[in-house]
């Protein structure tokens, strides 16, 4: 079943959310938001595993930022918990975004 939408993801999604991104194949699963990647100390977005394997080993993890997500196959829940969470994490990646220009 495809539930593309075409919209803008200006927001974050909410985790468990199922996204097809530009130049990759398979569908991602997000599983994590305003996430630092380890071997290059970039901040994104997102991080996901691949759909429908899910978390395979950390080699497989896969680091996006909204930018590059074509669509979205699958809404995770939405809650006023999620909302609170989203709104937070939004300005705790803005601020992170900031610092790192700055240096």
């Amino acid at each position: 079943m495809n539930n593309q939408q075409n919209i803008h993801y200006k927001d974050l999604l909410p985790i468990g959310s199922v996204v097809k991104l530009k130049d990759v194949e398979k569908f991602v699963l997000i599983f994590g938001r305003f996430q630092i990647q380890a071997s290059s100390q970039r901040i994104y977005d997102y991080v996901g595993v691949p759909y429908p394997e899910g978390n395979i080993t950390s080699d497989y993890n896969v680091f996006f930022n909204r930018n590059m997500i074509q669509s979205v196959e699958h809404f995770g829940m939405k809650s006023i918990v999620e909302d609170k969470m989203r709104k937070k994490i939004e300005k705790e990646i803005q601020k992170a975004r900031e610092e790192k220009t700055q240096q």
